[in-house]
């Protein structure tokens, strides 16, 4: 039987949890579980709020089955399509971020991987953001090779973003056209550059507590600096257009273990935290939660930065 005290005193001893350990965390009481994951935070994470963009460079037609994902072809979701995103628009969308404090703008695009000549275009917007707007870039672009991840260091991104999505023993029967395998290489081939990785999921997508333990457990082999965390919004004309909503106190608990298992990691609201009411989501930046993607997101809103940095600054952060 294992002590929650005992446990949060390892982590802050910096010591990791075993995997025992960590399958543990779901049988303690969310208070004394919510309780230490604030201490980890307060204790081990800086008290400035990370903000990141990110903008759709690339929309729809996705041939991959994922069955959360508005872009993927196999669905009869609505979402917009379009091939590559206005250079002149991805410029200016850079500039009034960094202009309003966000420190990173991410290029995402949709497909199981961007190649050729969209590539080499979206390298190029990347390096003129890097070079004239003196943002840091990231790019998220799917299941990438190395020579392909070189081409994207080539134009100043640092960091490459891979989202595992949930745990392996669920991936499977939530896509079927590529493995968490496949995300892996693409991630180890990233570090293999000495790039650094961002990777996280979705939460809410009828895994059970244990699975999600088992995500953050399989995280590590990510080596994440940063750990975006999405809560499912059901998209309607997706196969998981009608899956029950997950509450607040599921929402806290997941990322009070994710902080227990990864203590100094960067644990980043994502999509989906726009259905949380303002306490809730406090309490989360209290917990964990140490960072976020700001403003509109891919295929759902988001908040405002302006209510995004007031949410940080009354959390305790520094944005």
């Amino acid at each position: 039987m294992y002590n929650i005290h005992t446990l949060k005193e390892k982590v802050l001893a910096g010591q990791l949890l075993t995997d025992d350990e960590a399958y543990a965390l779901p049988s303690f009481g969310s208070s004394e579980l919510r309780e230490a994951a604030a201490e980890i935070t307060a204790a081990m994470c800086p008290a400035e709020f990370e903000p990141c963009s990110i903008i759709n460079a690339r929309s729809g037609r996705c041939s991959e089955n994922c069955k959360w994902c508005a872009q993927s072809a196999h669905h009869n979701a609505k979402c917009e399509i379009y091939d590559l995103v206005d250079h002149k628009e991805c410029i200016e969308a850079a500039r009034y971020n960094h202009e309003r404090g966000v420190k990173r703008f991410s290029l995402v695009a949709s497909g199981k991987k961007v190649s050729g000549d969209s590539l080499r275009r979206m390298c190029a917007m990347l390096s003129e953001i890097r070079r004239d707007v003196g943002i840091e870039v990231c790019a998220s672009m799917g299941l990438l090779g190395r020579d392909e991840l070189q081409q994207l260091k080539d134009a100043g991104v640092k960091r490459y973003h891979c989202n595992l999505e949930t745990a392996p023993s669920h991936f499977a029967t939530l896509c079927t056209t590529h493995t968490i395998d496949d995300k892996l290489a693409t991630i180890h081939a990233a570090h293999s550059l000495g790039m650094e990785v961002c990777s996280g999921g979705i939460i809410g997508m009828g895994e059970t507590m244990r699975q999600r333990v088992e995500f953050a457990l399989t995280l590590r082999k990510a080596q994440p600096v940063s750990i975006p965390v999405n809560v499912l919004s059901p998209i309607p004309g997706t196969p998981l257009g009608d899956t029950p909503l997950i509450s607040e106190d599921e929402i806290l608990d997941s990322v009070a273990i994710i902080r227990l298992i990864h203590p100094t990691v960067q644990i980043r609201f994502a999509g989906g935290r726009a259905r949380m009411s303002k306490e809730a989501q406090l309490q989360a930046m209290r917990i964990a939660v140490n960072s976020g993607i700001v403003g509109d997101l891919l295929t759902t809103i988001g908040s405002s930065i302006a209510e995004d940095k007031e949410l940080a600054r009354e959390a305790g952060y520094k944005f």
